[in-house]
């Protein structure tokens, strides 16, 4: 078989494929970053980093349901001072997105001149996290009050700055004024706010009660956004929800993502196994005739 391009840029970072590695899929051991970036993923995103470290939810903060997987870890994460050493085991080569959470502009800007002094291709704000009081979505859902957050990481970040999205109804709206604030791109989507009860015991399943919902029933929801996103604005887009096959990152691709997180298909699955997604991609490209990833971007969209 000849050999398509799989190459990509993201605000003029180069990956060697569109697969990022999501957040929130790796613990605090730096072996495991390594082990993904062997595996062949073109970026890798950390766990979501506070100021300060983060115990996060009591167990169970996992649940499995019809729909797919629902999380509440918490934002549980060893703080944005742990970085280097998450970063360790890395070669020069690979490419990281950090991934910052917070309450405050102050908590964004401190975590972000962090990540400005390690080795971080791409500052990634967390502002639709889904079951923390006080961060993500609290945040995202006030336009001015997300703004303020990232004028306070744009004005004083060397990198490339990417805001990840919730579903909400103002997403657009948020886009295009945080466009005029600098920001470089935008990661689509968040996990969804969604529950499961027990019917055994008759309560909610997870400690929170509500948790994140990932998985194949997110993915067309996360496409229509990255195609209204990239429709209007068409800039950097990493598209992320419920990819199970090649064929939903083709389908991510076509709508205008130029990098597609990959997250909930690691459930039940080896990091290894994303070896399976690149060949489809390149396959896919092959029979088709196309040459490159930028040839497929957007071509869903009519303009």
């Amino acid at each position: 078989m000849s050999r398509a391009n799989l190459e990509v840029e993201l605000s003029g970072v180069k990956l060697r494929n569109p697969l990022i590695l999501a957040s929130g899929f790796v613990d605090d051991d730096p072996s495991l970053l390594l082990r993904a970036w062997k595996a062949g993923f073109g970026a890798l995103t950390t766990k979501s980093l506070t100021p300060k470290p983060r115990e996060g939810y009591k167990p169970p903060i996992i649940a499995f349901t019809k729909a797919g997987y629902l999380n509440a870890v918490g934002l549980a994460n060893p703080g944005i001072e742990s970085l280097p050493h998450l970063l360790s085991k890395l070669p020069e080569e690979a490419k990281v997105i950090v991934s910052l959470a917070g309450s405050t502009p102050e908590d964004f800007r401190y975590s972000s001149e962090k990540a400005d002094k390690a080795k971080v291709d791409i500052i990634e704000l967390n502002l639709s996290c889904p079951h923390v009081k006080g961060m993500g979505m609290d945040i995202i859902h006030d336009i001015s009050y997300s703004l303020e957050v990232i004028e306070s990481v744009v004005s004083t970040s060397s990198k490339p700055v990417f805001v990840k999205l919730g579903l909400t109804d103002t997403y657009l709206s948020l886009v295009s004024r945080a466009l005029d604030k600098g920001v470089s791109g935008f990661t689509i989507m968040n996990t969804v706010r969604a529950m499961a009860i027990d019917i055994e015991s008759l309560k909610p399943v997870l400690s929170n009660v509500f948790g994140g919902l990932s998985g194949p029933a997110i993915h067309p929801i996360a496409v229509r956004m990255v195609y209204e996103v990239y429709s209007e604005f068409s800039i950097p887009i990493i598209g992320v929800g419920g990819v199970d096959d090649w064929t939903d990152v083709i389908e991510f691709i076509a709508a205008g993502a130029s990098g597609v997180g990959i997250g909930s298909y690691l459930f039940l699955r080896s990091v290894e196994k994303i070896d399976v997604l690149l060949k489809g991609v390149e396959k896919f490209m092959v029979d088709r005739g196309f040459s490159s990833i930028s040839e497929i971007r957007g071509i869903a969209i009519k303009r």
